[in-house]
């Protein structure tokens, strides 16, 4: 098949159970047993799982009391971001050694265009290997890896044959691949959308292309169009990376359930200094203050509001802050404050580089 867009060779590189897996290398007698890097049993939530513990049904943003209800063996371990950005740093490094065009996601993934490579490896799939190699030999981890035509693709591919293994969809194989793949296996498709797709008959992506650009626009608005071309291997986002924090925020899960506003204030006057600190470091500031609110049933609610001006202080946020948890009254006592500053200057400071290189298709993948 020939395609009237440039190609790329993408990379999309996620580290398996990337948080437990750190907890399980420092400390070996965890090795081999099932842990929740969280909170806790009680009122905490896990953050990541470890693949022994995910055979009984833990998973990320399960609450903590449920974990344990599933998996009763189950460790629980505090969470250690200094160490796992430490050893995140130590792979962003590794990657560096074969494209300066790499763009994180998350500490545990990113993706690397590869198209021009500074190893002059003309194989997208070798490259991958050999950085999963050394991730290994070098950390002691295991990472899995997608490689394809676009970062959309090669997402979805790094999660085939996880964990400590890769995927590689050809330029020849992409809409094959597509067609048949569950719709729920679309990045970005979520159970939300995948519920309702099911009842417009969308089962797989072969279902997906069967439907007109109105039909999905119709059915899933600004969506539809992003359903009808990544369908049809289209997906021309390049590999960004100065990539720009859309949101900074900060949150805290309590020992006990709020009640009292005047309780909540001070828990709110910690995360707002909490916030300004991130924010100063990265010299960061922005015009839209959220107040997240978790309730003690687990229901949440986000209120916001959008200032005239830039804002990073501390006092500033907090005092928005104020307005919105004053906005309306709480049925419920509280489990969970965060604030978050978005609408960010970044957005028009930095321009980003997106170039696309032309390349021919056969490409030696």
């Amino acid at each position: 098949m020939s395609y009237d867009f440039p190609l790329r060779k993408i990379i999309h590189v996620d580290m398996d159970a990337f948080y437990a897996s750190v907890e399980q290398l420092d400390n070996p007698e965890l090795k081999g047993k099932p842990v929740a890097v969280g909170g806790g049993e009680t009122r905490g939530v896990v953050a990541a799982a470890s693949y022994e513990a995910r055979k009984y049904g833990v998973r990320s943003a399960m609450s903590g009391y449920l974990a344990k209800k599933q998996c009763p063996e189950l460790i629980f371990v505090k969470p250690r971001f200094a160490r796992y950005k430490e050893i995140s740093q130590k792979i962003r490094n590794i990657f560096m050694d074969y494209t300066d065009l790499v763009e994180p996601l998350s500490l545990d993934e990113a993706y690397l265009d590869v198209t021009v490579n500074k190893k002059g490896n003309p194989s997208a799939t070798l490259i991958a290997q050999e950085i999963r190699h050394r991730i290994y030999d070098e950390l002691k981890l295991s990472a899995s890896a997608g490689i394809s035509i676009n970062k959309f693709i090669a997402k979805i591919a790094s999660d085939i044959n996880k964990p400590n293994g890769q995927k590689t969809v050809n330029p020849e194989e992409v809409i094959s691949f597509l067609e048949g793949l569950e719709i729920r296996k679309f990045y970005g498709v979520g159970k939300v959308t995948a519920d309702k797709m099911y009842s417009l008959g969308i089962f797989t992506g072969l279902d997906l292309k069967t439907k007109s650009l109105e039909f999905l626009e119709a059915h899933f608005g600004k969506g539809g169009a992003f359903y009808y071309n990544v369908v049809r291997g289209i997906h021309l986002s390049p590999v960004k990376p100065n990539r720009i924090p859309k949101s900074v925020g900060a949150e805290r899960t309590f020992d006990e359930n709020l009640s009292s506003e005047v309780f909540m204030l001070e828990r709110l006057d910690n995360i707002a200094k909490e916030l300004e600190k991130r924010l100063k470091k990265s010299n960061i500031a922005g015009k839209t203050v959220t107040l997240k609110i978790k309730f003690s049933d687990f229901s949440l609610q986000t209120r916001s509001k959008t200032l005239p001006f830039f804002v990073a202080d501390h006092s500033l946020i907090l005092e928005t802050t104020k307005e919105l948890l004053y906005q309306e009254k709480l049925e419920n006592s509280v489990r969970l404050l965060g604030i978050s500053l978005s609408n960010l200057n970044t957005e028009k400071k930095v321009k980003l580089q997106d170039e696309v290189i032309s390349v021919q298709l056969q490409f030696d993948f």
